[in-house]
């Protein structure tokens, strides 16, 4: 049985052990999967690539938009393969060749570089801006008041090892709290669709929500923040898609048109009236029958959360999380930015572009 298919029948994520043991094996499993999955699908005879990736249940990607509009035609089309609930389970997947792009958080791109993985960063994909950030969620009658509180209580996360448990690290770790009690904080992995319901039913304390999920939950009511993104660091730029660096060079038309496209779907959704993302975002999910899938939260969307121009990456898209990695012992240091990412193959960034205030 393959990494991918065991992880997909796992409710929630492996212990934090278990991350580790992952991220230690990529680069191995990479010389271990045969070079035909090493090195990506093959174009077909009218020079079409072939790219698989995993999805997000009740979620339009970028890349899903970009293939939508048609922003990748004649050039590559997408294979889904499956659902993730995990930016690390999704970037592992494509450094061990079982997809050939992933996204995750920037921590978690440089932890999986740090394990000798060979994957670059090529475009933002997610990020916080005046609409879209995470929150960390309470009930309105809860208890606690502020962060420092979280010490000793269950939190939902959607993965270990995340940008959830970073923020969570990020946040305690400014208001003077140890990394001995930070740890007391109980990580209790959730799917985002089922996470509001959880803090609900109280099976939780707190609950980190984003996108459509946190702007259900407002519009439900009964629900407060204890921090948000805004709060923490202002608009920034998350995290990153990622291709093998095998697959980049023997195929860098496709990546190229990958991230052209992306890129192009930043923008669309950033300058299009949301009404008309909402209904674009309807049609795709409706069209692709996915089993169990459900629109009904996609009416809450708000933004594309990318603040960059056409998601172009800086380095300190990477340098924001370097304190939690640091001090947790996830590395023993932080890698070179030039062993992290590239902006060769996106055509229309030609400079950061980011608003005023944001960190980049």
């Amino acid at each position: 049985m393959s990494m991918l298919v065991r992880l997909r029948n796992e409710r929630g994520r492996p212990a934090a052990g278990a991350l580790a043991v992952l991220a230690v094996a990529a680069a191995a499993a990479l010389s271990a999967c045969g070079s035909a999955k090493a090195s990506g699908s093959e174009p077909d005879a009218s020079g079409v690539t072939t790219l698989r990736y995993q999805g997000w249940a009740n979620q339009v990607t970028l890349p899903e938009v970009a293939e939508h509009l048609g922003y990748f035609d004649g050039k590559i089309k997408l294979k889904w393969v499956g659902n993730t609930i995990s930016g690390p389970q999704d970037i592992q997947s494509a450094a061990t060749g079982e997809t050939e792009f992933g996204g995750a958080f920037g921590g978690a791109v440089e932890k999986l570089v740090s394990s000798g993985a060979g994957i670059k960063a090529v475009i933002n994909y997610y990020g916080s801006d005046a609409k879209e950030f995470t929150g960390y969620y309470v009930l309105d009658g809860s208890p606690l008041k502020e962060p420092r509180e979280l010490v000793g209580k269950k939190v939902g996360v959607n993965t270990l090892g995340g940008q959830n448990e970073a923020d969570i690290f990020n946040v305690l770790h400014k208001a003077g709290l140890s990394p001995a009690d930070i740890k007391k904080v109980e990580l209790v992995t959730l799917p985002p669709p089922n996470a509001e319901d959880a803090l609900r039913k109280g099976q939780i304390d707190a609950v980190a929500l984003s996108g459509q999920f946190r702007q259900r939950a407002e519009a439900a009511g009964g629900v407060r923040t204890l921090f948000t993104h805004k709060d923490l660091y202002g608009p920034v730029n998350g995290g990153q898609y990622v291709f093998r660096n095998d697959f980049i060079k023997k195929n860098p038309a496709a990546v190229r048109a990958f991230v052209d496209g992306v890129g192009k779907a930043i923008e669309w959704e950033r300058t299009t009236p949301r009404d008309e993302v909402v209904a674009t975002f309807t049609k795709i999910v409706e069209a692709r029958a996915r089993t169990n899938e459900s629109t009904a939260s996609l009416k809450y969307w708000q933004s594309v959360g990318v603040p960059s121009h056409y998601g172009y990456i800086v380095d300190g898209d990477f340098a924001l999380w370097q304190d939690w990695l640091i001090t947790t012992g996830s590395v023993k240091q932080a890698p070179k930015p030039s062993d992290l990412y590239t902006n060769e193959f996106n055509p229309n960034a030609t400079s950061p572009a980011l608003p005023a205030g944001a960190k980049g």
